[in-house]
């Protein structure tokens, strides 16, 4: 081989490596931007930061990863999920990184109401990280979802059988319902003393009340707590 081939060769080399580190460069650059715009909760400006890093280098996880979140984050659920799906694709040799995109994934599909499929995400990402307890708990509270859902359309059905039955029976007697008569509207009554057993009575109905204002305090106090909890079950992991 001539001088100058090897001149040639090792001069195409040259090329293709600077061009190799200068897109990595490139990369790392619109990634920091990203994560900087993240944390700021611009969403939309980080997810223009993910994309130009992914024109540098497609098969970046971490650029394909972070993309997923900002759309998550601007309730862009079918978009974050293929992302997701995409990024999981590409990250097979790193079994901890594509659990938490299962995971990442298992929450945007439950926020398309989708409840069988979030079900399968979890368990994905369970499958590749035994230890996360985080997806085993969106997995129990996905599962009791689906229970509670068939439990409430089994009732529906029951109840529906029983309308039906009764208008057939009603259609066989050949009656129908008796209607209300019409009702003269009652005298107000003359006004009573109060007695001590009326005073008493009076003051357990306004206890009951009291009561059961606390309780419902109480409800929606426990409620707030279900939300703030449920927020955190659905809050994605990072990179």
């Amino acid at each position: 081989m001539s001088a100058l081939k090897i001149k040639y060769i090792l001069f195409a080399l040259f090329c293709l490596f600077s061009s190799f580190c200068f897109g990595q460069k490139d990369v790392r650059q619109n990634l920091r931007k990203g994560n900087k715009a993240y944390k700021e909760q611009k969403y939309s400006d980080a997810h223009d930061y993910y994309e130009k890093a992914l024109e540098s280098n497609p098969s970046s996880t971490e650029a394909n990863f972070n993309l997923g979140n900002s759309l998550y984050k601007q309730k862009k659920w079918n978009e974050a999920l293929e992302t997701f799906n995409h990024a999981a694709s590409i990250s097979q040799e790193q079994p901890e990184v594509a659990s938490k995109l299962w995971y990442n994934a298992g929450n945007s599909i439950l926020q398309t109401g989708d409840l069988n499929n979030a079900m399968e995400a979890y368990k994905n990402a369970l499958r590749l990280n035994p230890s996360d307890d985080e997806a085993r708990y969106n997995l129990a509270v996905v599962q009791k979802m689906i229970n509670d859902k068939e439990e409430e359309q089994q009732e529906q059905q029951q109840d529906q059988n029983e309308e039906q039955q009764q208008e057939q029976q009603q259609d066989d007697s050949g009656t129908q319902p008796p209607q209300d008569q019409e009702k003269r509207p009652e005298q107000p009554d003359e006004p009573e003393q109060m007695s001590r057993d009326n005073a008493r009575q009076l003051l357990q109905a306004l206890e009951q009340d009291e009561r059961e204002t606390q309780e419902k305090v109480n409800e929606i106090k426990a409620q707030e707590r279900e939300e703030r909890a449920k927020e955190n079950r659905l809050r994605n992991k990072n990179w």
